[in-house]
């Protein structure tokens, strides 16, 4: 459903809606949230903030990239070849790729864009101090946001967003993973289910 017409880019969306996608890994977190953002911009409206990439040779992950969705610009966040202070399961975290690229991205995306995503909030990114008071920055910015979390992490960021009233969790799973982005657009512009 198009926004109506009197209203400028953004103004149809429920205003500072924030919507939490969670679930088990590999259940297609960050494919709802790109199906949303292509959504969002197939409507007009300015999606800004970071997504991750899985880095995949030979047909196996070895690692993730971090991505500023506005300009493209990334940069390898974990791989199994790094070396690091920081591993989470079998990678070594690079948090300066984290630091410089994702934190840039959701700094940008809290001045200037509509919607601001960030994928993810999980064990390897709340390592990082900077990335950690990005994340708070963005949750008050009265801009609609919608963000990926790890399933079972008990970090302090984390339980803190699970805990607000104004962020609204949904769980995707294998069944649900292709009408979930179409549930969330409807949440987004202030329909709720």
């Amino acid at each position: 459903m198009p926004w109506p017409a009197s209203c400028s880019r953004g103004e149809t969306l429920a205003r500072g809606i924030k919507v939490g996608i969670t679930g088990l890994p590999g259940a297609g977190k960050t494919q709802a949230l790109v199906k949303v953002i292509e959504m969002l911009e197939e409507e007009g409206l300015v999606v800004g903030g970071m997504i991750t990439e899985p880095i995949v040779e030979s047909g196996k992950r070895v690692g993730f990239y971090v991505m500023d969705w506005r300009t493209k610009k990334k940069a390898v966040f974990a791989h199994i070849d790094t070396e690091s202070k920081f591993y989470v399961g079998k990678y070594g975290v690079n948090l300066e790729s984290l630091d410089t690229v994702g934190v840039e991205a959701l700094v940008d995306a809290s001045n200037n864009a509509d919607v601001i995503v960030i994928d993810e909030v999980g064990k390897m990114e709340v390592e990082s101090e900077r990335f950690v008071k990005a994340v708070k920055e963005a949750m008050e910015a009265n801009k609609p946001m919608i963000l990926t979390l790890h399933k079972k992490s008990r970090n302090p960021l984390l339980q803190d967003i699970r805990r607000r009233d104004d962020v609204r969790i949904l769980e995707v799973t294998p069944i649900n993973r292709n009408l979930l982005p179409y549930k969330i657009m409807k949440l987004m512009k202030g329909e709720y289910l």
